[in-house]
């Protein structure tokens, strides 16, 4: 217990002495990191933590992997910050102390989150999360590397108000959630609740439960309808804020919920009609959130945008494949949860390096930085390749149990879903084909493109090593986890975290992966292409760039802004495109305008005159009256 109350109290503790001691908050924040990451290692390889269980806070495997990525995520953006939160501070109004206490404080909370076995103590600890991710959306007020007027100023407040009253409005639910737990059960114990959902109707208070606490894993998580914070958060705040919260913690702390729902406090493995629509909600929002997010993602100029929406497309593998309900699909979920994050930082902090040194993320204004940044352009790459599920890096592995979890839905399953299981099979397969289609534009507008005339070479440099490193630490288990997936993250972490399904998943899987065959046959086929670039004795000349016989002028330089820009000019898309420029797709937008049209109703009501007042009690009594005698 000891280490469990030191794990959530050092980062808490070492929050307050940042604001304590300013001068020293970066020093406070690295010893910090890695005072946590030691406690987390020692729990993680503790026999008497393997499963423990108390009132108020519980240990089990799922618990471990998830506790130990959540500090490693946490001390490489405390050292990603190191560098970059100090430039940005030269350039914007920001708190360096008050940063570091944010990030720090979060990490505490992250882990009373995930270690809580009373559902009220969940509570606390989750709308904490939500006080600091509003503290850190609003710490900047334009997180651009820019002191004039270039660049538009972003509204953080306001971007931190409509994150907060998303998350907030999805903890009310939560509440209910768990109000309507413990009258079904009669205890806030997690680990004694066993809710069984085999009835024969759709609206009964199990049902309603389980509803309450998706919706708070898909807001945290930021899964649609729920999502539209994200991308706005992703231009407003500073990067490693984005890379630490959206990108890694939050997607870890929303996945870990809803597996936690899914898994332990509801069963949805039997057949009832109340299950089948359940898992029918999970796997068609899983597969909207797909297709929609990397359409959405491919028309983005900017490299915080493009990236946010890929955040959310990725998170509908997490949902479907935990809504295909079998133990293949459930696990290649949670193992999407750990590559998105490990990919997703990456290539947000990639990001940050190349914003840091150019002092922009408009994709217009970049390109050529492959030989002034070669070490954040390989990291990059590798994290694009990841994400896009390019074998045999971590996101095609865990993608390809997803897909297998999906067969066996559609074999194993019964209902009219499960008979179109190939429709949610082809929109899983054609995100990832989206999905590296943008990141062809990405790559190609920063690093691969003609150099804007703009950029000065001797400031596009390669970042220093406290902002390197993270990125190679991730890029390098991008590879890990795809090459020895079977070796480390599964057996180690993804399989254990699932025991209480009993089955032996790994022998679950319909198709053959073996990710070392291919690993050894790209090796070879590099090899080979090398010595035939060294035996053929190619020469080559450097010359201008032609277009249709014409030399291509800089003010006409192609930059990948306008890859797809077709796509946007088709009659069915640009109506989606047009709706969602005008937050059609917004639950927030929805929400601000029902707000204030009852305001400006009930606004109209008080018009001073004592008649229309006296008429306004009249009718409430007589309806009041009515209610009681029926």
């Amino acid at each position: 217990m000891s280490l469990i109350i030191s794990l959530i109290g050092v980062p808490i503790v070492g929050g307050i002495l940042c604001l304590l001691i300013p001068k020293l908050e970066r020093v406070v924040a690295v010893i910090i990191s890695f005072i946590t990451l030691f406690i987390a290692v020692l729990i993680f390889f503790n026999p008497a933590y393997s499963e423990f269980s108390s009132t108020y806070f519980i240990i089990d495997n799922l618990a471990r992997f998830v506790l130990l990525a959540i500090v490693f995520f946490g001390l490489l953006i405390v050292l990603y910050s190191l560098k970059f939160i100090k430039k940005l501070s030269e350039y914007k109004d920001i708190s360096v102390s008050q940063y570091y206490c944010y990030i720090l404080m979060t990490l505490g909370a992250s882990f009373g989150a995930v270690l809580s076995n009373n559902l009220i103590l969940l509570l606390v600890f989750w709308g904490f999360l939500g006080l600091t991710l509003y503290l850190l959306i609003q710490i900047a007020p334009d997180s651009t590397f820019s002191s004039d007027h270039e660049y538009p100023a972003v509204d953080a407040s306001a971007v931190a108000k409509k994150s907060f009253i998303i998350i907030g409005g999805s903890d009310c639910f939560m509440i209910l959630g768990i109000a309507l737990i413990w009258i079904l059960t009669g205890t806030l114990q997690m680990d004694m609740i066993h809710i069984s959902l085999s009835s024969n109707s759709f609206i009964n208070l199990s049902v309603i439960a389980f509803i309450c606490l998706a919706i708070a894993a898909f807001a945290k998580a930021g899964a649609m309808p729920f999502h539209t914070w994200i991308p706005d958060m992703a231009v407003a705040a500073p990067i490693p804020v984005t890379a630490y919260l959206p990108a890694s913690l939050d997607k870890l702390l929303g996945i870990y919920l809803l597996a936690r729902t899914c898994i332990n406090m509801f069963d949805l493995t039997g057949s009832g009609f109340d299950i089948y629509i359940l898992r029918s909600i999970l796997l068609l929002i899983g597969g909207v959130t797909i297709i929609a997010a990397v359409f959405m993602a491919m028309i983005q100029h900017d490299i915080k945008k493009l990236l946010s929406y890929h955040a959310v497309s990725q998170v509908g593998y997490m949902v479907l494949g935990i809504g295909t309900g079998n133990p293949i699909g459930i696990a290649g979920g949670l193992f999407h949860m750990v590559n998105h994050a490990i990919y997703k930082a990456c290539l947000f902090l990639s990001g940050g390096s190349v914003e840091y040194r150019a002092g922009t993320s408009d994709l217009s204004k970049l390109g050529g930085l492959a030989k002034y940044m070669p070490i954040t352009f390989i990291t990059c790459l590798i994290a694009a390749l990841a994400i896009s599920g390019v074998p045999p890096i971590n996101g095609f592995v865990s993608k390809w149990m997803i897909y297998q979890g999906i067969i066996q839905f559609g074999t194993n399953g019964s209902g009219l879903l499960s008979k179109f299981w190939w429709v949610l099979l082809l929109a899983a397969m054609f995100g990832s084909a989206l999905t590296l289609a943008s990141f062809m534009k990405l790559i190609h507008g920063i690093f691969l493109g003609q150099k804007d005339q703009h950029l000065q070479p001797d400031k596009c440099k390669e970042v220093h090593w406290t902002m390197w490193l993270p990125q190679v630490v991730l890029a390098g288990l991008c590879l890990i986890f795809g090459i020895f997936a079977f070796q480390v993250p599964l057996k180690l972490f993804i399989f254990p975290s699932l025991s209480a399904m009993d089955a032996k998943i790994s022998s679950e899987f319909i198709g053959i992966w073996q990710p070392g065959l291919a690993t050894m046959f790209i090796i070879l086929g590099l090899i080979v292409g090398f010595v035939i670039y060294l035996v053929s004795n190619i020469k080559y000349r450097m010359g201008n760039t032609y277009i249709g016989g014409e030399i291509l002028p800089d003010d006409a330089r192609v930059n990948g802004t306008d890859f797809y820009k077709t796509i946007k000019d088709m009659e069915f898309f640009e109506s989606m495109y047009y709706f969602a420029e005008k937050k059609m797709f917004d639950i927030y937008d929805w929400g601000k305008k029902i707000v204030f049209k009852i305001g400006s109703i009930l606004s109209d009501m008080h018009s001073g005159n004592l008649q229309t007042y006296l008429s306004w009690g009249l009718i409430g009594i007589a309806v009041l009256l009515i209610t009681v005698l029926i």
